[in-house]
């Protein structure tokens, strides 16, 4: 079956730092999409796999506009270390509007640096600003069921969590 709209695909991938060659991401266990502009993968990668079948393998290079965004510098803020719980450290991950928005537009920070009076926050994507290949291999090819056309999303065998 080849793929096109409303199929779900499975495939394994790997993404690579084009600036240093630097395998980011690797996933060995078949994860699977809507195929068909539901937003389930990148749209450049999305459209290198439309046609393909099982078996088949693609390599998409993507630009930071393809893929997490620019790095915003905007999203870096420095806060008062009294606003965080006490046991915060590097690395850590919160929820948070950013600086003169709405209320309603949460993004992940991640906390870059902890003082003692104040903590540096970022709230780009790890990956924001790289240049990065998409390498994948299609494992799987079906249709859509007709509750996952409804919903706009793949459901797991068996169940169904929104």
């Amino acid at each position: 079956m080849k793929i096109e709209k409303n199929t779900v695909v499975s495939l394994r991938y790997e993404l690579i730092d084009e600036a240093t060659g630097e395998l980011v991401e690797k996933v060995e266990e078949p994860v699977s999409y809507l195929h068909g502009g539901y937003d389930g993968i990148f749209p450049l990668v999305e459209e290198a796999l439309h046609g393909k079948r099982v078996g088949d393998e693609c390599s998409v290079t993507l630009q930071p506009d393809d893929a997490f965004g620019e790095y915003e510098h905007e999203l870096v803020e420095v806060e008062a270390r009294s606003a965080f719980p006490e046991d915060i450290e590097v690395g850590m991950q919160f929820e948070g509007a950013p600086e003169e928005s709405d209320d309603e537009d949460f993004i992940l920070y991640t906390v870059l640096e902890v003082g003692d009076d104040e903590v540096t926050v970022d709230g780009n994507h790890p990956l924001a600003g790289k240049t990065l290949t998409f390498n994948c291999k299609v494992t799987g090819v079906r249709p859509a069921t007709a509750e996952e056309l409804a919903h706009e999303h793949v459901h797991d065998e068996g169940s169904h969590l929104h």
